[in-house]
């Protein structure tokens, strides 16, 4: 069995079981994160070597300095594969590849990855819906749009995560003046209709351009709605078997062939709209989902999405049979909010279906499983209540995600 070594970009904490996986399979395992991450708690049993990056680190002079000083430690170190472990490390990540010629994701195709108005074109292009929207590059073709399409609009970042940076306008006037806020960086935005509906999210893995495990769930309070709201987050995982999960497989399947996924994780959403009852594609991500899904994920099924994508990566790598993970086909349902004291009593949750707790400074957060997914959605709604009487904080949404 041949070693291989990967170099993992992570410049938020977190892919910790990602870099476990590929140690205890014999791997060298190299991690590049944020400087101001250097002291947190990173798995420094599985990490061979940890390379460091300013903050921010996003700049053209920060990426050639990234460049210059991998190509000065690869005089003496071999990378065979590079890992992306967040959105804002893609771009990084196919650079690293491009230059480097390592095989993976180069930029073209991490664009529809990332950047959420290359998404939206290519998915048109390949005929999958989309809400209405345009970019806002030329004055004439905004006005436009905005004539022939209902308010309220989003005026969104291209390559911002979740819902950082999105802003809701009611009017033609209110649209333009928000676009003039922007200034010089008005082109990495975009605008689009706003669709009320229900909202899902699809976790998977693929290999060979086809997706081999795949979990549907679907938002009870989405990211939007609980930034923009001061909600509690919450989602549950749908059953396998019915139309709804069906359609979602389809067009999931769709979305990742369309934007040549090869083999990687994902996390995608999609909403179905009030008004036609129709799935549209928002956007996806070639990543393991984050805000605790994937511990979600793993209480319904028993499969671990970081571990498994480290195994993915490892049998692309030696070109090796990828087997999928068997499916324990359960029910789970996730909950999240910020609370108001600082390491929140979370003992006072004491229902058996309890699997995973938060451990994190003014947070409440609990995963429940069981077979009965009634039984999740009662329990979800009722930790909701509770949180909002015993332990609920809101704050106002950051111009730059914090985890």
């Amino acid at each position: 069995m041949s070693q291989l070594s990967f170099l993992c970009i992570a410049t938020f904490f977190k892919g910790h079981d990602f870099m476990r996986a590929c140690k205890e399979l014999g791997n060298t395992v190299y991690l590049m994160t944020d400087q101001k991450l250097a002291n947190e708690a990173w798995p420094r049993e599985a990490i061979d070597e940890m390379f460091f990056l300013p903050s921010p680190s996003n700049s053209a002079i920060d990426l050639d300095q990234m460049i210059v000083g991998l190509a000065h430690a690869m005089r003496s170190r071999k990378i065979d594969r590079v890992v992306a472990l967040d959105d804002f490390d893609v771009e990084k990540g196919a650079l690293i590849r491009e230059t480097f010629r390592i095989d993976g994701m180069g930029q073209t195709t991490s664009r529809y990855f990332r950047d959420k108005l290359a998404m939206r074109m290519r998915a048109a292009a390949a005929g999958i819906r989309v809400p209405a929207f345009s970019p806002v590059f030329n004055d004439e073709a905004v006005t436009a749009f905005l004539q022939v399409t209902e308010a309220p609009w989003l005026i969104k970042p291209r390559s911002e995560a979740s819902a950082t940076g999105i802003r809701k306008v009611h009017s033609l006037e209110e649209a333009w003046s928000a676009i003039h806020l922007l200034g010089d960086n008005r082109h990495n935005y975009l605008i689009e209709t706003f669709q009320p509906g229900k909202v899902y999210h699809v976790d998977a893995l693929s290999v060979d351009g086809k997706a081999v495990f795949t979990r549907v769930s679907q938002y009870l309070a989405t990211p939007m709605e609980v930034a923009h709201g001061g909600g509690v987050f919450r989602t549950g995982t749908l059953p396998l078997d019915t139309p709804e999960t069906d359609a979602l497989h389809q067009i999931n399947d769709q979305v990742l062939e369309a934007f040549g996924m090869r083999y990687s994780a994902s996390h995608s959403e999609y909403i179905r709209g009030d008004h036609d009852g129709e799935l549209y594609f928002l956007e996806t991500a070639s990543r393991v989902g984050g805000a605790h899904i994937a511990e979600m994920v793993e209480a319904a099924s028993g499969v671990s999405l970081w571990k498994e994508w480290a195994k993915l990566e490892i049998a692309v790598a030696r070109k090796e049979h990828y087997v999928p993970p068997v499916d324990n086909r359960g029910h789970a349902g996730l909950i999240v909010s910020l609370a108001r004291q600082q390491w929140p009593d979370l003992s006072v949750f004491t229902d058996s279906e309890i699997y995973w707790r938060i451990n994190r400074e003014y947070h409440v957060g609990l995963i429940v499983r069981a077979e009965d997914r009634t039984r999740i959605l009662d329990l979800l709604d009722d930790y909701m209540h509770r949180i909002y009487q015993e332990f609920h904080a809101s704050a106002p949404l950051p111009e730059k995600p914090t985890n």
